[in-house]
């Protein structure tokens, strides 16, 4: 299913003025007399300071190159962040059309292989551009299944049906990963690689088309991970997510418990559990 972006910063403004609700800008909300979710477009362009018809231009796409300054007013008038100003100032700059060759297959660097490898206490995994997972220690694969070297982490996401079971948080998780996703593609919306994959999950699963189309945009560097696992139990685990430098937006991801805490014993006796699997598998490889 392909994907067609000709309004990129249209549908940008349109998605994000249907979430800023008129109470939160001083404007009563009279739902009898409201027809449309969020802010209507004049209500925008006063409170950007361009006309209404500017703005209208904006929205259809018959103008799509609008000053910094007006991105600035209107990321203003939308209660955009930091993260979202900057999409859409890249949206009203998308890179150069040229043709596309099949990019090199992602190679994780050598020393992250090692390190991640040698982390038998803490579950690391490395994901790529369009959020394969690229590599992954054993701990990771213990932790949750999907974390395995070749598996995309959208599509586990919304589609595995153990993860809703796997995550406490699991609304929270599904819209931080398209927020991420979102992040990672920045304004180059028409890669083949991406609209197959926004096609699919559109196709396949009414929770991704329904975020997806919020256009929301932000990438969490750290947070709160809540992993019911079948073996050890509940864990309250914190993630950090560090990005690995020259490469094609390649991500170290690190799970952790707080010392002393019960999930740190539960995580222990997964590594524990884990390592004794492992050797076991080797001895049994080994005699055959």
């Amino acid at each position: 299913m392909a994907v067609a972006h000709e309004n990129p910063i249209g549908e940008y403004l349109r998605a994000r003025r249907e979430l800023v609700r008129p109470q939160d800008i001083g404007i009563p909300d009279i739902s009898a007399r409201r027809r449309v979710h969020g802010l209507r477009r004049e209500e925008v362009a006063m409170l950007a300071g361009v006309s209404s018809d500017y703005y209208i231009r904006l929205e259809q796409g018959r103008d799509q190159h609008p000053s910094p300054q007006v991105l600035d007013a209107l990321a203003r008038a939308l209660q955009l962040d930091d993260a979202a100003t900057a999409h859409l100032h890249q949206l009203a700059t998308p890179p150069a059309r040229r043709r596309r060759k099949t990019p090199p297959p992602e190679k994780v660097p050598a020393g992250i292989l090692e390190l991640i490898a040698s982390w038998n206490q803490s579950p690391a995994y490395v994901y790529g551009r369009y959020m394969d997972i690229l590599a992954a220690n054993t701990l990771a694969t213990a932790l949750v299944p999907f974390y395995t070297k070749g598996e995309n982490l959208v599509r586990a996401v919304f589609l595995d049906p153990r993860v809703p079971d796997i995550y406490g948080n699991w609304e929270d998780v599904t819209m931080s990963t398209v927020a991420s996703l979102r992040v990672r593609v920045g304004p180059d919306i028409d890669d083949p690689r991406l609209n197959e994959l926004v096609g699919e999950l559109s196709v396949r699963s009414e929770r991704f088309r329904q975020l997806w189309a919020r256009h929301d945009v932000h990438t969490k560097r750290s947070g709160a991970a809540r992993i019911d696992h079948p073996l050890v139990g509940p864990l309250e685990l914190h993630s950090e997510k560090l990005p690995i430098p020259n490469t094609d937006h390649q991500t170290l991801a690190v799970h952790y418990a707080a010392p002393g805490s019960a999930s740190a014993q539960a995580l222990a006796l997964l590594a524990t559990t884990t390592a004794q699997d492992e050797e076991h598998e080797q001895t049994r490889n080994i005699r055959s």
